[in-house]
């Protein structure tokens, strides 16, 4: 089967907004989230800015005494998903529940509760380990509490690869649908890793910015003056429904999915391999899933974290793929003004171009002021810019060399 599928809902939370249009709003501004880490001390850390969350309250969408029972990174998946819920209308019943799913995944899962539960082990002893640790701890609880609260009966699974897991868990999703095993999943990542140790690890690992005096514009991909990338938090979740099913109900349609790439780098445990062979791969098995020629390709939401290599071997990457076309396809990074979501990354960003398409309109590259002779593309600089667009394809590369390519297409109604 080779069904058509489309998105027709969607939540994305992040340091730039708590709905899917504030986010889209702030970015189009070329506003950052990022700031001075507010949720613990950080005197003593290298790293002092991190994209929060902000004013964000789980009791407006969990039971008082369910939100104990879980970490941040699930209650994020909650609110998005109740989000994308409501923004589809689409109405779970006895009859379609076994065939709408969830497929919503972490790269790191419950890093705060397993900090928190430690801490009272350490001071206690065993007796003093909460007996709802482990469920609000581990990955998949993220989408087996959001299949729970809508009582969604079909596939239910969950993606932990690093920071391609967004885009993974909403490309399985596709071919989920695709083939005939679903009508409809709720599908993306979320992640809640500015902890202690969660910003204390990747500053040991140096792949952090450390310009804390100037938390907004710390990120700043394919600039020549980048230092490392800004931790984010949040999720992103779509809904995503075969194109018929989404039609008999009358259901607004974002975007069409279209083509989707996996590849392994198999190269080293957190660089990019050093020709960007996985990147080009995995691009290249997005355009053919779809039967998209790489010249067809309108907008790409680039993975740029703001990491010299990572920056750097993408474009050389893109240039690989897209040839001479390359040059004439605007590029551009949302990590400069939200962080790098790490495993809600690819939820977000799969949003974000979904919403591209939507209002043709291309986000901007914030912070790019320094021309970079490696990166010489055209990252959309500083401003957001009016553009036709038909195809756009978003890219998500994990540590461990895992990587994701989605394309979409504007969806005109045919």
């Amino acid at each position: 089967m080779n069904r058509r599928v489309v998105i027709t809902g969607m939540g994305l939370i992040c340091g730039s907004g708590n709905t899917k249009e504030e986010v889209w709003s702030n970015l189009l501004a070329a506003r950052s989230g990022v700031a001075a880490i507010a949720r613990f001390d950080v005197s003593a850390f290298p790293v002092r800015i991190a994209s929060e969350v902000k004013n964000f309250d789980p009791l407006k969408f969990i039971e008082k005494k369910e939100v104990k029972k879980m970490d941040p990174f699930i209650h994020y998946a909650v609110a998005a998903s109740q989000e994308a819920m409501d923004d589809s209308g689409l109405r779970v019943t006895d009859d379609n529940s076994t065939l709408i799913g969830t497929y919503i995944g972490s790269g790191i899962g419950g890093f705060g509760v397993i900090e928190r539960e430690h801490e009272k082990y350490l001071k206690g002893g065993p007796g003093k380990i909460s007996p709802f640790f482990i469920p609000a701890a581990i990955v998949n609880l993220a989408s087996g509490q959001v299949s729970i609260r809508f009582g969604l009966k079909g596939p239910n699974s969950a993606t932990c690869t690093a920071c391609s897991t967004g885009a993974h868990a909403v490309g399985d999703s596709f071919k989920i649908i695709q083939r005939g095993d679903a009508d409809a999943m709720l599908c993306g990542g979320a992640e809640a890793a500015i902890t202690p140790m969660g910003v204390g690890g990747f500053a040991a690992m140096r792949a952090l910015s450390t310009r804390n005096d100037d938390p907004e514009h710390a990120s700043r991909p394919f600039d020549a003056d980048r230092d490392g990338f800004v931790i984010g938090e949040g999720a992103g979740v779509l809904i995503l429904e075969e194109l018929d099913h989404a039609k008999s109900r009358g259901a607004k349609i974002y975007a069409e999915v279209v083509g989707y790439g996996m590849s392994s780098d198999a190269f080293h445990i957190t660089q990019p391999s050093e020709n960007g062979d996985g990147a080009i791969r995995v691009m290249t098995n997005a355009l053919k899933d779809a039967g998209v020629e790489a010249h067809e390709v309108d907008y790409i939401n680039a993975h740029g974290t703001s990491t010299h290599y990572n920056d750097k071997l993408e474009t050389m990457a893109i240039k690989q793929v897209f040839g001479d076309s390359a040059y004439s396809i605007p590029v551009s990074s949302t990590k400069s003004m939200m962080g790098h979501l790490l495993g809600a990354a690819g939820g977000v960003e799969a949003g974000v171009i979904a919403l591209a398409l939507r209002d043709q309109i291309i986000p901007p590259t914030a912070n790019l002021y320094k021309a970079d002779a490696e990166c010489d593309l055209d990252y959309v600089p500083n401003h957001s810019r009016r553009r036709t667009m038909k195809y756009a394809l978003s890219n998500s590369f994990g540590f461990g060399g895992t990587n994701a390519a989605l394309l979409m297409k504007r969806f005109d109604g045919d």
